[in-house]
């Protein structure tokens, strides 16, 4: 989302970065973790204990008390430029139309068994993630570690519970990781999160029914920025031999959605979108950071040779008229990544826009190109699954079609 100011911004303050932290969720999710299994038995969880009608009252209660406490936190360290208040009402409005499937979606994470909510993976107040089990238990599931988007200024975990419902009935495990957002966190913060969110799943998500050996990492526009930095920051600690918790090696896959992957080229873009030049540069530490968090970038560099031989196949899927993150960035990493030898694939999907692939089709309901191609990748080499997922009824509908159009027409993005 493009977001703008009317001042110019100031650092954060010691005392707004404290304040703001505090706010964050301190609780482990009340389910119990799965038991770990040897891989070649037959998985079969222990009873789910259901939790209390008032205890999943008072988790909704603190999930929305730190989202709104975090935007008011930030509308008043951004102030109230023009164009950036017309953006911000145009949000609204685009999720009041959308709101019937955000309702259903929002009733699904709180209430439903199959998910479990704010597990801890890491000391920081966003380390939590959400994770999204299929109902059928019988053996080891594929997983999905996702990261969402929200320009680096308002992702949230539940923001992916969506692709997280849909792709836990194709019985696939999806962890969505939070992580600290701006002025929480500046980028090395959310790569640093990203990357302990992602080592944990590494190391635990056997316990909750998940195969180590097929995890699968994908984010979405800021999410892929950051989730793919933390991805090539790992592959080039894992080729100088450092200590490492997590290996590239356990990620099969990455699939990197409407994402941003050369920073330098995007400065000017962002700043006519609103978000401006000095919001961004705060985010990314300042100009001369901004190729070392620029994943293309980083791989164009010989140096790299032996970390870009480590990368897993990179899938990356874009809009051609998204707006928000032109498709170019998305073609010309994978360019990239083929001259130096990496493995990669580009889908790029005519008319959409930077909203349509994450939410509009996804709440239409029904067949849907980008969801069928990452069920079938993952499940490729299971032919059991992939029959389930052919003879599977199709996806629900969530927003009546005049409602989606109404709001691809108001969409800030």
């Amino acid at each position: 989302m493009a977001m703008e100011t009317s001042t110019s911004l100031p650092e954060p303050s010691e005392n707004l970065s404290q304040q703001m932290e505090t706010d964050g969720l301190m609780r482990v999710s009340s389910f119990p973790r799965r038991r770990a299994v040897n891989k070649s038995s037959s998985f079969k969880a222990p009873p789910r204990r259901q939790q209390s009608f008032s205890r999943e009252i008072g988790h909704a209660a603190a999930e929305t008390y730190l989202i709104t406490s975090l935007s008011f936190k930030l509308l008043s360290y951004l102030g109230v430029g023009y164009r950036w208040i017309t953006r911000l009402l145009a949000l609204a409005l685009y999720a009041m139309l959308l709101m019937p499937g955000f309702l259903q979606i929002a009733f699904q994470y709180f209430f439903s068994s199959q998910v479990r909510r704010s597990i801890i993976y890491g000391d920081q107040p966003r380390n939590r993630l959400d994770l999204y089990l299929p109902s059928n238990e019988d053996g080891l599931k594929p997983v999905v570690a996702f990261v969402t988007g929200g320009a680096w200024i308002i992702g949230y975990k539940a923001w992916g519970s969506l692709l997280g419902l849909q792709l836990a009935e194709r019985d696939i495990i999806v962890a969505c990781i939070d992580y600290r957002n701006f002025p929480q966190g500046t980028i090395s913060d959310m790569v640093n999160d990203v990357s302990q969110g992602i080592d944990y799943i590494c190391n635990n998500i056997i316990e909750y029914g998940g195969d180590p050996n097929k995890i699968y990492l994908m984010g979405q526009s800021a999410g892929a920025h950051v989730s793919s930095c933390a991805l090539v920051q790992q592959a080039i600690k894992e080729s100088r031999g450092d200590s490492i918790s997590w290996s590239v090696s356990q990620i099969k896959a990455y699939f990197g959605l409407s994402g941003g992957y050369n920073l330098p080229n995007l400065v000017d873009h962002f700043h006519n979108r609103g978000l401006y030049r000095s919001i961004f540069l705060s985010i990314m530490e300042g100009e001369k950071l901004l190729e070392q968090f620029s994943p293309e970038v980083i791989v164009q560099d010989p140096s790299s040779d032996k970390a870009v031989s480590l990368l897993p196949h990179i899938v990356l899927f874009h809009g051609t008229t998204d707006s928000s993150i032109p498709s170019d960035e998305s073609k010309t990493f994978v360019n990239t990544l083929h001259r130096r030898g990496a493995q990669a694939d580009l889908i790029l999907y005519d008319g959409k826009t930077h909203t349509d692939l994450f939410l509009q089709d996804p709440l239409r309901g029904g067949k849907d190109e980008l969801f069928d191609y990452v069920v079938a990748f993952i499940h490729a080499d299971d032919i059991e699954a992939l029959a389930r997922d052919a003879m599977g009824p199709p996806r629900r509908r969530y927003v009546p079609e005049i409602l989606l159009r109404l709001a691809r027409r108001v969409s800030p993005f």
